[in-house]
């Protein structure tokens, strides 16, 4: 299968960067909207956090930060906020210590330096929840939405509700947290580098020792196992919750739990439930087993008598939170102290927003689970999760916390913000042009099976933009399989003519002039895909079959060991190597290419029977008989393998299996070329023994 970019990702108004470059300029624009505030002082919160907290002295004990809370108090005081943050507190004291004093330039540097890095880092953890987790033959991950996460990560970078948490030396604590959370992320990530069937218990649990570091800068960072079990169950597990949920409600299809069991997926949740739940308690004990007090001028709405009062004044807050992440126009270091009057009257304008609020995320949810749009659905989800998620400590929705309003706690939060926003401008730009719609229409009919509809409306997409290269590209590939060769020839042809760099469309050229018979243009356009694309394992595969074709074996067997190189499990190859080697007569190798295929493919069913054929030709039959039963225990109902496990067992002399053999292979295909002849041959030769005996 060969992968391509998301249908509305090129449509972006962005160039397409290269890795390097998209970090080089994202870092760039980060640093050049917050570097103004390199020249600040210590301003509000930094007296009490850096000041007058004796904790960063060095001449105080270096335990003292594991003992007292972010403020420099004691955690068992009465008066502590247990705001819990000794990483935080540390960096704060190798500044100070670096610095050889209070000098504000050092933390403000390093504020700056780490919205950096955390910015950069942003484009990596956009691109695997727009695109999915992708990888090459070698391993490297892949980015199928190049422009998307750039685009994400430069609103990320520059969005404004930033300030608070990178001008305010104190917003260290947000911004380490919000590493420590990426960190955690993109680990457990790597938990799957091996497949979406395997992963690895040892980077699950790296991930949430990562969890708990950011939790040591701050709270916050907790709520990455929620948004690491959202990746697992939507983007791993690729489950669709409206389904599910109305499977289950139905009770239908009982058996896709099964599935989810078999995959892992429960026992991976199992273990973040466990890792939670044990930082939580920790957590817990280290403050004492009970929560901090705040005084009703910290959170009016937490102590209103009336219950209904809490919940519209608390969504109220939501509003504007939601507000400030859309028009930052007005941004403030402190909202307490009335700036926020309550709501306590229905007639109060005011609950207007909170309604809005409302219906634009129940629209948002609507969209996220029950489009059919797959690639939308979980863009918006995974914006959705990320805006949702590590907002919840802040939500005073689990506990009381100490403010009405907190840019700060935004930083994680306006993420998913970004997420959804770099959507909208990729949608937008998509849909702006008629043309675009009939080519999302037509892929998602061809998505579905529907080929002939999906032609129709590639060809409207491509008569109104007659410069459409994907739209060509598709329309060509299905044109193809539909052995409709003359015409997809001069669509493809036009597509490169077009975009001379489109690789993939080059291979589909060049499978069509194969198949043409125009072998010395389809080598062409085979070199040209792989010119533009390094690595480009199934177009070595193509390539070597032409060379088959051809009678070029040397050429072949380079191509096919190529594919194999940039992508070890590429079964064709593997089997095609064998097969020609088996044909050449070069049985010896063949078996050697055979093994070495199954060591990486150890239950590649196809291989086990080419191999069991180049060994059978050598008289080895006992190893030959193993690999033909092992090929039927993984796909029992092959009428050839059945066929060619008789011919073994003919030549053996073990006559009455090849009998129930060749019966078995007449069973599943009557009309199996020369199966039907060497039963017969069996049958004389089995009665002729019986009458010898007689």
């Amino acid at each position: 299968m060969v992968l391509s970019e998301l249908y509305w990702d090129h449509h972006i108004p962005l160039p397409k960067l290269g890795p390097l470059q998209s970090r080089l300029v994202t870092a760039f624009v980060a640093l050049v909207c917050f570097i103004n505030s390199y020249d600040g002082d210590f301003v509000f919160d930094d007296s009490e956090a850096i000041i007058n907290n004796k904790d960063l002295n060095p001449d105080t004990p270096l335990s003292n930060i594991w003992k007292n809370d972010f403020w420099g108090s004691n955690l068992s005081s009465n008066s502590s906020h247990k705001s819990y943050r000794p990483l935080t507190v540390l960096t704060f004291r190798i500044n100070y210590l670096l610095a050889g004093g209070l000098h504000p330039i050092g933390f403000h540097m390093l504020n700056v330096a780490l919205h950096c890095v955390i910015s950069v880092l942003m484009i990596d953890v956009f691109a695997i929840l727009i695109g999915g987790l992708v990888h090459d033959g070698r391993w490297a991950k892949l980015s199928l939405s190049p422009k998307a996460s750039f685009l994400a990560a430069l609103f990320f970078a520059s969005h404004p509700v930033h300030t608070e948490s990178v001008a305010g030396i104190v917003g260290r604590a947000d911004l380490l947290c919000a590493l420590f959370f990426q960190l955690s992320f993109l680990v457990y990530c790597k938990a799957f580098q091996g497949g979406d069937k395997k992963f690895s218990v040892l980077w699950i649990f790296g991930s949430i020792l990562l969890c708990a570091v950011a939790m040591l800068c701050k709270e916050q960072g907790i709520t990455v196992l929620g948004v690491n079990a959202a990746y697992d169950i939507l983007m791993v597990c690729n489950l669709n919750i409206f389904e599910l949920a109305h499977q289950l409600l139905s009770r239908r299809k009982s058996a896709d739990i099964g599935g989810l069991v078999r995959s892992g997926l429960f026992m991976r949740l199992a273990l973040l439930f466990l890792g939670g739940s044990f930082l939580l308690y920790a957590r817990w004990r280290i403050m004492g087993t009970g929560p901090p007090s705040f005084t009703e001028v910290d959170n009016p709405a937490s102590f209103a008598e009336n219950v209904i009062l809490r919940i519209v004044n608390y969504n109220y807050y939501y509003s504007l939170n939601a507000w400030l992440l859309l028009c930052p126009w007005w941004l403030c270091f402190d909202w307490s102290m009335g700036c926020v009057p309550l709501i306590k009257s229905a007639t109060d304008w005011r609950i207007f927003w909170p309604l809005l609020l409302w219906c634009c995320l129940m629209g948002l949810v609507y969209q996220a689970l029950c489009s059919q749009d797959s690639n939308k659905r979980r863009t918006l989800t995974f914006g959705l999760v990320l805006l949702v998620i590590p907002f919840l400590p802040a939500s005073n929705l689990f506990f009381r916390v100490g403010f009405v309003i907190a840019e700060r706690v935004l930083y994680l939060s306006s993420a998913g913000y970004c997420l959804i926003l770099a959507y909208a401008v990729g949608f937008c730009s998509c849909h702006w042009k008629k043309h675009k719609v009939h080519y999302n229409v037509g892929k998602n009919l061809a998505d579905r099976g529907n080929q002939s509809a999906a032609v129709k409306y590639y060809r409207e997409a491509v008569r109104l933009h007659p410069k459409y290269v994907h739209a060509m590209n598709n329309l060509g590939n299905i044109l193809k399989e539909r052995n409709e060769l003359k015409e997809a020839e001069v669509l493809l042809s036009a597509a490169v003519n077009i975009q001379p760099d489109f690789a993939a469309a080059w291979m589909n050229l060049g499978i069509v002039q194969n198949s043409l018979k125009k072998f010395d243009k389809a080598e062409q356009s085979y070199w040209n895909a792989i010119r533009f694309r390094k690595k480009y394992p199934d177009c070595y595969y193509n390539l070597g079959r032409l060379y088959a074709d051809l009678n070029r074996s040397i050429d072949a067997l380079n191509a096919w060991r190529n594919a194999t190189m940039l992508k070890p499990d590429h079964s064709l190859a593997w089997n095609n190597m064998v097969i020609l080697l088996d044909n050449t007569g070069n049985l010896a190798q063949a078996e050697l290419i055979g093994k070495e295929a199954l060591k990486i493919l150890p239950k590649d069913h196809t291989i086990m029977f080419s191999l069991a054929n180049v060994l059978g030709k050598q008289e080895k039959y006992k190893e030959s008989e193993g690999f033909f039963l092992n090929a039927l225990k993984i796909n029992p109902n092959v009428a050839s393998c059945h066929g060619n496990l008789a011919v073994l067992y003919h030549r053996w002399g073990k006559l009455d299996l090849a009998k129930r053999h060749y019966e078995l292979s007449l069973r599943l295909d009557p009309s199996a070329p020369g199966t039907k002849e060497n039963y017969n041959m069996l049958k004389r030769k089995l009665e002729l023994r019986q009458r010898t005996v007689g």
